[in-house]
């Protein structure tokens, strides 16, 4: 009798041991997600440092001015520079959104096993308030539109997290989220898998105000978004791309601008790392044929 309550007993434990493991391997990626935000959240109302403000602390006591995607610092204009894992931002406090968000593509980056799951944005708390919040977004009828994509962050589950920092993105149109811009995402993607790799800036463009905004915090409504791209494999060559903040349907060629007209647009300088030469050069031409 004692013998077989023993293994009853035994069996009993091993079936509660299966069911725990089952549980932990069906997990959805949201849930995973959500467990990470709730972990990294806890340690901050505890005071405490999470490993991902650590490792932000040391970026930022890195010298990026050799970096070619990185802009020129900004002459006139509120800038927090951000380093992160897989791109850097310069992050402006009084229009809540990005001056900029600049990143180094590589063919081993377009491709990885940490997708997007079910992660949600979150809140920067390495920049003061007030700033873009979930709320912001919520009933405003923009989509929280990525500057760095997550496509573009598979390859790392850190780099995957902080693409979705509110300091990564900015109101967009849902039609341009979902469509075009997205369409160009998908591009620089195939760009850097038939080059190695390329270099990329974009941000939001800002007319003369005033501006709309949304949310309690009022988040800035960028009027519309450019992105640069350089490649420096074989001959260098440059393209840029500005896109209204609107719904669109069009062919790539009708966004492309040359460099120096984004930068006439946004008062920004970029590429200042490369030889005066080559950036007068690259700058000032806009083939899209160049690219295929």
């Amino acid at each position: 009798m004692k013998q077989l309550k023993y293994y009853l007993i035994v069996i009993a434990l091993l079936i509660v041991a299966v069911k725990v493991c089952g549980d932990q391997a069906e997990k959805e990626p949201e849930n995973l997600y959500t467990e990470q935000r709730e972990s990294h959240d806890a340690a901050r109302s505890r005071g405490e440092h999470t490993e991902s403000q650590e490792k932000n602390k040391k970026r930022q006591a890195e010298n990026t001015s050799d970096k070619l995607e990185i802009p020129a610092p900004m002459a006139n204009g509120d800038e927090m520079i951000l380093k992160r894992k897989a791109y850097t931002t310069s992050y402006n406090p009084s229009t809540k959104l990005p001056n900029w968000v600049a990143w180094h593509l590589t063919a081993n980056h377009v491709d990885g096993d940490h997708s997007r799951g079910g992660m949600k944005f979150h809140e920067d708390e390495d920049v003061p308030e007030p700033r873009a919040t979930d709320n912001d977004y919520k009933g405003s009828g923009y989509d929280r539109g990525h500057m760095c994509p997550s496509g573009d962050n598979k390859w790392d589950a850190d780099a995957q997290w902080e693409s979705f920092y509110f300091t990564n993105a900015c109101p967009q149109h849902h039609g341009l989220n979902r469509g075009d811009w997205n369409e160009m995402e998908q591009q620089c993607r195939k760009w850097a898998r038939q080059m190695g790799d390329i270099y990329i800036v974009c941000g939001p463009i800002l007319y003369k105000g005033p501006h709309k905004t949304i949310g309690e915090n009022q988040v800035v409504v960028p009027e519309a978004f450019f992105k640069v791209v350089l490649c420096m494999r074989g001959t260098p060559k440059a393209i840029g791309f500005i896109y209204r903040n609107t719904d669109g349907n069009r062919p790539k060629g009708d966004y492309v601008n040359t460099v120096d007209q984004v930068e006439r647009i946004t008062g920004l300088d970029f590429f200042p790392a490369l030889p005066d030469d080559v950036e007068t050069k690259v700058e000032a031409e806009a083939k899209l044929d160049d690219w295929y």
